[in-house]
């Protein structure tokens, strides 16, 4: 059979695929995938875990040897979800990073080999992906965001993650992983535009994150492919 790249949205298409295909891709844009490239390619190992219980992540972050990462909005030169702020954490740092929805994702992956992609490590993700598949087939997961009744809100910025890295493993794709690419490739050089323009952007901005937004638009800028191995992002 032909190798072959699908993608399906959020958890229950991470679901459908996992048990089908060596390789799962999560795409969380904005900002989870790009925080784990920007850790893992200082050397730091990153631990994903599922957002909204504090208590049970410092637990967890003590158990596993880590420190937890502090909210977004802590401020004061703490490692957070934020980009901007693992830009200057060391190597060797262990960090347990909670977030919502690629924490979630990274978790679910079963037997498939998950890797974490963005804008950022795009074709250094489709290349590591395509060594680790070995001719099996790759999913790529965008991970979207919420609405306030808990729904999947498909996210234009991990639409068009998502679509970078189906572009640069060059496979044939499902008509679901086609539609992404050629978002993709529509975008052009309007695709900081979007991703500023479009709601997960304006909301980061207005919270006063655009370093973050910036920092996930430096497109094939990193030539990291973070892996999860025993629950923890490294290089």
């Amino acid at each position: 059979m032909t190798q072959t790249v699908h993608s399906e949205w959020g958890m229950a298409g991470l679901e459908s695929l996992r048990d089908r295909v060596a390789v799962l891709v999560i795409v969380d844009v904005l900002s989870f995938s790009t925080a784990v490239d920007v850790a893992v390619s200082r050397g730091a190992v990153i631990l994903p875990f599922p957002y909204g219980d504090a208590a049970a992540a410092q637990a967890a972050a003590v158990e596993a040897g880590a420190q937890l990462a502090a909210p977004r909005h802590a401020g004061g030169g703490q490692f957070s979800l934020s980009p901007r702020s693992l830009t200057t954490i060391a190597a060797g740092t262990r960090l347990m990073l909670p977030s919502p929805n690629g924490s979630r994702l990274s978790l679910a992956g079963g037997p498939a080999t998950v890797l974490a992609g963005c804008l950022r490590n795009a074709r250094t993700v489709a290349r590591q992906a395509l060594a680790l598949a070995q001719g099996a087939d790759i999913a790529v997961i965008p991970a979207g965001e919420r609405w306030p009744d808990g729904g999947l809100r498909p996210a234009v910025e991990d639409l068009l993650g998502t679509g970078a890295i189906i572009d640069a493993l060059g496979l044939p794709p499902t008509p679901e992983a086609r539609t992404a690419r050629d978002a993709y490739r529509s975008a052009g050089t309007d695709l900081a535009d979007i991703i500023r323009g479009c709601r997960s952007g304006q909301e980061l901005i207005g919270w006063g994150y655009a370093d973050d937004v910036d920092l996930a638009l430096e497109v094939d800028t990193s030539v990291t492919a973070p892996i999860l191995r025993d629950g923890a992002y490294q290089a």
